[in-house]
């Protein structure tokens, strides 16, 4: 008998990320224009998105729809057996469903397109054979056929999930550009996430008004702006002249090189240790461009100082607020 040869598991996983990769070139190299009519057919819809699907197909056609509602297609995912049991009533006229299936023979959706058809609605066939039953009935169809699975059976639906998954967002990106869909209507699907506080809210919406934030002079001691920043614990103080116009900031740094310089820090004035003309922001900043201003920059800014007209302070924004205000 023959020893088999042990294979490590770093060669196992690059081979099924390599077998991966090479599936979903040969798919980006097949779109045509069937890929075209399907987001002509969802770009023109007068209802909405139905994702149907079995078994692995099944997961995937729930990401999918997952997908275009976050791309601005109303969508919801349907599972196939749960449809034929009354879920069926969530498709209507005007709808586009489109049916996952590796083989494209899935008994069970194969039932459904007439029922589907009869409610009113398109029919997409996202299948691994275009010669199959649902690629048939369909009116339109994309190839998501591949060689073989990246397992090393051969047998799990590995490759085939990836390409599924992976041509339902090419979809549901194409759709979405088709009809113009913008940075501002994603934020609006996304008003819990980051990148929806970013793109929909304002400094002024998280920023601490004067009221919370240590404001000295000048001439102050800065033992005294110590005990203000210990009071109003936000990383630094705002120095302002008469007119509440910014002079400069104290930041909780400033005052640690202040220490390394000198000992007793009762023999210090504001105006020796803040920093001069600190970068400031304005409060009708969006987050995502105040986060931009703090970040992208060689060394990281943790508060700025937000000023009005005139140069006039108005606050503080500490890149805490901007991730968890």
């Amino acid at each position: 008998m023959k020893k088999k040869t042990k294979v490590s598991a770093l060669t196992t996983g690059r081979a099924v990320l390599s077998a991966e990769m090479q599936a979903l070139q040969l798919a980006s190299s097949r779109l045509d224009k069937n890929f075209t009519e399907v987001v002509d057919l969802v770009g023109r819809a007068t209802g909405k998105v139905v994702v149907v699907g079995l078994g692995k197909s099944g997961h995937v056609a729930h990401a999918v729809a997952a997908t275009l509602c976050s791309l601005g297609t109303t969508a919801v995912f349907l599972h196939a057996s749960e449809a034929a049991h009354g879920d069926i009533g969530v498709v209507g006229k005007g709808d586009v469903v489109i049916l996952i299936s590796k083989s494209g023979a899935t008994a069970e959706l194969v039932r459904l397109a007439p029922a589907f058809r009869a409610r009113g609605a398109k029919l997409v066939a996202l299948v691994g054979n275009l010669k199959s039953p649902l690629a048939r009935v369909a009116d339109a169809v994309i190839d998501a056929s591949v060689i073989r699975e990246a397992d090393p059976l051969g047998l799990a639906p590995t490759s085939s999930a990836v390409v599924a998954l992976a041509l339902g967002h090419a979809l549901a990106a194409a759709v979405a550009q088709s009809r113009g869909f913008t940075s501002e209507d994603f934020a609006k699907t996304h008003p819990s996430g980051q990148l929806g506080r970013n793109l929909l809210l304002r400094v002024s919406d998280v920023m601490h008004g004067l009221r919370d934030v240590p404001v000295v002079s000048l001439r102050d001691a800065l033992r005294e702006v110590v005990m203000g920043m210990t009071r109003r614990p936000l990383g630094a103080a705002c120095v302002v002249d008469k007119k509440g116009k910014l002079l400069g900031l104290v930041t909780d740094g400033d005052i640690r090189r202040a220490l390394q310089k000198q000992a007793d820090i009762r023999l210090l004035t504001v105006a020796e240790v803040m920093t001069v003309k600190p970068i400031s922001i304005r409060p009708e900043t969006l987050l995502g461009d105040a986060l931009r201003v703090m970040e992208e920059r060689p060394s990281q800014i943790s508060v700025l100082p937000v000023v009005g007209d005139k140069g006039r302070c108005l606050g503080l924004l500490r890149l805490h607020d901007i991730y968890h205000h």
